[in-house]
């Protein structure tokens, strides 16, 4: 014999009160889907946790790429910095070893 409608009754409302809201589960999604924080709250926890590796390695990817265009820049910059660095510290040294290699002036 099947539960009673009271029974019905009694178990969707406790449904309700105890089970996991889809509202939640968008509000989650939305604020803190790249957390994964939907699925942990809907008791995923293996696909949640899938989900954060997945999503890391995907924006490693893209910044690896991005890194493609962006390593000739940086390395300007910091031959730049270093190039100051040494000019500013080896300056004399550096302008007194650069006239010994240079050719006399004619006179």
């Amino acid at each position: 014999m099947g539960p009673t409608t009271q029974e019905k009754i009694l178990i969707e409302q406790r449904l309700t009160n105890e089970g996991p809201s889809i509202v939640q589960a968008y509000v989650l999604w939305f604020s803190l889907g790249a957390f994964s924080a939907h699925r942990f709250h809907l008791g995923r926890a293996a696909t949640a946790i899938l989900q954060i590796l997945l999503t890391c390695i995907l924006i490693g990817c893209i910044w690896v790429v991005l890194d493609l265009f962006l390593i000739p820049g940086i390395v300007r910059a910091k031959q730049a910095s270093l190039r100051a660095r040494l000019t500013r510290n080896l300056g004399p040294s550096l302008r007194a070893a650069s006239a010994a290699l240079a050719p006399p002036a004619r006179v």
